[in-house]
């Protein structure tokens, strides 16, 4: 019974080099890790069927367990790039505007500033005090 647990070793390393494919590798690694089981369990047990099952229930559980793992850190990371890539977009619109901004300041012929006095107001029972601002003109 021994030798039989040694001759699964191989087949488990040769379904952990297939686990980047994606179509087989969950039914692949599901069959290998509940034949490991089933395999373990029949060895410490010493043939009882009921270890054997368990064994093989527990393989399976094992696999699906480390698909989940690995299905929640890839969103994870989709998600982290989808962020990134938004983030990055925002900044080029920004330094876009900005340098659009900076080509037109040197146009200094065409842009005016008025100063506009503003007399204390009351607008909804806030009292605005006086002020002076400056309204910027193109033309």
């Amino acid at each position: 019974m021994k030798k039989l647990f040694i001759q699964f070793i191989p087949l488990a390393c040769v379904v952990c080099l297939f686990t980047g494919c994606a179509a087989v590798t969950r039914s692949a690694t599901d069959v290998a890790l509940g034949a490991g089981g089933a395999a373990l369990g029949g060895v410490l047990s010493k043939g009882n069927p009921t270890a054997i099952a368990g064994g093989a229930a527990g393989g399976v559980l094992l696999g699906e367990g480390l698909h989940y793992a690995n299905g929640k850190l890839n969103d994870q990371s989709y998600q982290t790039g989808y962020d990134k890539g938004r983030s990055d977009a925002v900044k080029q619109q920004y330094w876009l505007y900005i340098s659009m901004q900076q080509a037109k300041a040197g146009d200094n012929g065409r842009v005016r500033l008025y100063e506009v006095h503003l007399p204390e107001q009351v607008i909804d029972s806030v009292i605005f005090q006086p002020t002076t601002q400056f309204l910027r003109i193109e033309q």
